[in-house]
């Protein structure tokens, strides 16, 4: 990973960039203006802006571009758009193409842009960084980015959930979701399936007819496991009533269960436990002193002892 990228995880765009001032200051009319004329901050004509094709975003959704639209036309574009310089007139958008379209949207003419020299691997670098700390990525877009930090730039993926600040069973469990068959991935894309059932799908026999049940059954998450191990000739057991059995007893949860145990209790600094009940189940934090539990209240955000 870049220097520069490395020093600004999971601090934003500002930091990412080696650069906390601010890139534009507000003037009254609550329009951005450059904050000096030499910082490689400027207002540019729209028209002189491109997408870069190897942006990790494919998806706009476009009643929230209006909604964006719609306030750039009353505020003026307040945060400016990370570009690079490729020839005269002409400059590739590294962060920001959601803002440039909405600004299209909106009729502006010209946009704040803080203009920066960065090779090919640090653009898609900060754009891939960029979207996923924005949570802008749906899982299969996600997945796509942390496989090109990955194939490209030759991370591990231990390297790159830290880089990203998700856990490694994270960054795996969306790596497995490229495995599953395109037309299955695009239904993920579409929201048409959640990761969840998607997840469900890796290694079913038809990964894709089950999904398109999913869809025309409205299957849960839970539905569709139980699916999917009798395609994979498994036999799951039912849990007992009000009790923690079946698959999900000790020692016979899922890989994905488990590995969600695993970040629920480094997120806590607890014991985390989950078992499925039916459709249902039940999460179990086990705290050893009430210091310990004055602390998960406090990061709840409820009063603690």
């Amino acid at each position: 990973m870049s220097k520069a990228a490395r020093k600004g995880l999971g601090k934003g765009l500002s930091a990412l960039l080696g650069d906390d001032r601010p890139a534009f200051e507000d003037s009254d009319d609550g329009i951005a203006t450059p904050s000096s004329p030499h910082s490689g901050r400027r207002l540019l004509p729209i028209e002189f802006l491109e997408r870069n094709i190897e942006q990790p975003r494919h998806h706009f959704d476009e009643d929230a571009l209006a909604d964006l639209a719609t306030s750039i036309k009353q505020k003026g574009l307040l945060q400016p758009i990370l570009v690079r310089e490729l020839g005269p007139n002409q400059y590739q958008i590294v962060a920001g193409e959601r803002r440039w379209r909405a600004a299209q949207k909106a009729g502006i003419h010209e946009v704040p842009v803080v203009v920066k020299e960065l090779t090919d691997g640090e653009v898609l670098e900060i754009a891939i960084i960029e979207n996923i700390q924005r949570q802008d990525l749906s899982a299969i877009e996600e997945a796509i980015a942390y496989k090109k930090l990955i194939e490209e730039f030759g991370h591990t993926q231990e390297a790159v959930a830290e880089g990203v600040g998700k856990s490694r069973s994270h960054v795996t469990n969306l790596l497995r979701l490229l495995s599953l068959p395109e037309k299955v991935q695009v239904m993920v894309d579409e929201s048409k399936i959640s990761m969840g059932h998607a997840r469900a799908l890796i290694g079913a026999e038809d990964p894709l007819a089950l999904a398109k049940r999913i869809v025309d059954e409205g299957l849960s998450v839970r539905q569709t496991e139980v699916l999917a191990g009798e395609a994979k000739g498994r036999t799951r057991r039912e849990p007992r009533p009000g009790g923690s059995g079946g698959a999900s007893s000790a020692g016979k949860k899922d890989a994905d269960t488990v590995a969600l145990e695993k970040d629920l209790s480094a997120a806590t600094g607890m014991k985390v436990s989950i078992d499925h009940e039916g459709e249902g189940g039940k999460v179990t934090i086990a705290y050893a002193t009430l210091e310990e539990l004055d602390e998960l209240c406090s990061k709840l955000g409820v009063c603690g002892f």
